[in-house]
């Protein structure tokens, strides 16, 4: 928690959480995927405890904003950060804010250290930003190919929280007809405002890639001395209903039948169940929401195309598979003859140990449609893990 002025009343925070960060890769924006246990945005929040915080939002996630941030205002974002900021500022504005801290929701690990410092610095200066020197060596590229050299002396990389006298910077978003600023510090300038460099931090990361979260995982365990491993876990069922044909596909092995199955795609029963249970892990909703049927792209789609998919999402966030269980219910065709060979083309798409697959079969002791053979039924289990 930030050491807490006693004028804190008069110091607003802005925390821009509009964004859909399509460069984090499949799933939710960041700022609403899950992070130690509890959404990106609720960390960000907890670090401005005890000062008066507005959030700007993308209307789709109101009710999620409400969830974790009870009275809270929420601000409707604009079409770029720099509008959405712009929002915020005038709907707080003649509510006594004397100065205001503008800040990325997905910045979660900003420390009361840092907080402190730029809240300080708004006593020597009208505007302060944190930011960390450049110390690697810059090139400039074209094609995939060095083209020259760019000196780094006198080169910060920019972070936020950033700083500013409240009426200031307000009238710099009013002046600005662009709406395309990178971040305020630009705004400031351009109005003729004295920006501070404050000493920034290299735990207070900006939340981009897939890989960033694994970071973000490892900073929060380090910090509450808590083991840094994350295990997740997601169940899957399908179902398809036997057709006319002379063989099915199953855990990616093709198996000679009196009869094929009914899909949009290859129906591998068994795969889709397993790749529905990656996908719960990761609560990224199911097949359909990524591979629609109404597609015809999919039509007869090879089913490791789904699974490799899941896989490589899980990838994106950090995690690895840990172990998956998947069980076919049919009374033909005999899966024990096929499953290690189900296991082996499993294990391949996934990447993993054919020894972290399990594939068995049961019946139905002739009940239900899968007693009448009228179709198979999958279950599966996945467990993720990132360390």
């Amino acid at each position: 928690m930030p050491q807490i002025p006693p004028d804190a009343s008069t110091i607003l925070v802005v925390i821009t959480a509009a964004g859909r960060g399509t460069r984090a890769g499949d799933g939710p924006p960041k700022q609403w995927r899950d992070l130690g246990g509890k959404p990106v945005l609720a960390h960000t929040l907890a670090a401005f405890a005890g000062l008066p915080v507005v959030l700007t939002i993308h209307p789709e996630d109101r009710a999620l904003a409400e969830a974790i941030a009870p009275g809270v205002p929420l601000v409707e974002g604009g079409r770029t950060r720099a509008e959405s900021i712009r929002n915020a500022l005038e709907a707080m504005a003649g509510k006594g804010f004397t100065r205001v801290l503008i800040h990325d929701g997905a910045r979660p690990l900003t420390s009361p250290a840092l907080i402190a410092r730029l809240i300080a610095a708004l006593d020597e200066a009208p505007a302060a930003a944190p930011a960390l020197a450049v110390t690697d060596a810059l090139w400039r590229g074209r094609d995939g190919r060095v083209m020259g050299l760019q000196p780094r002396d006198g080169l910060f990389r920019a972070q936020t929280p950033q700083a500013f006298h409240f009426d200031a910077i307000l009238a710099a978003h009013r002046a600005d007809r662009q709406g395309t600023a990178a971040d305020d510090v630009e705004l400031a300038r351009a109005a003729g405002l004295d920006v501070l460099i404050v000493g920034g931090e290299e735990d207070n990361l900006k939340l981009t890639f897939p890989g960033d979260f694994a970071r973000a995982e490892a900073i929060l365990a380090r910090r509450t001395g808590a083991p840094a491993m994350d295990v997740r876990m997601g169940n899957g069922y399908d179902v398809h209903a036997f057709t006319e044909g002379d063989h099915v596909w199953l855990c990616g092995v093709k198996i000679a039948h009196d009869r094929g199955l009914l899909g949009h795609s290859d129906a591998d029963v068994g795969m889709h169940a397993l790749t529905d249970a990656i996908y719960g892990a990761l609560a990224m909703g199911d097949i359909g929401r990524h591979f629609p049927p109404s597609d015809p792209q999919w039509k007869g789609a090879a089913s490791h195309i789904f699974l490799s998919h899941a896989v490589k999402s899980a990838a994106g966030q950090g995690y690895r598979i840990g172990n998956c269980d998947v069980t076919l219910v049919c009374e033909r065709p005999k899966i024990g003859p096929h499953a290690a060979a189900m296991q082996e083309a499993l294990a391949r798409i996934i990447g993993c140990d054919p020894a972290r697959i399990s594939v068995k079969a049961t019946t139905s002791e002739r009940l239900g449609f899968t007693g009448r053979e009228e179709g198979i039924a999958a279950l599966a289990t996945a467990v993720l893990v990132k360390e």
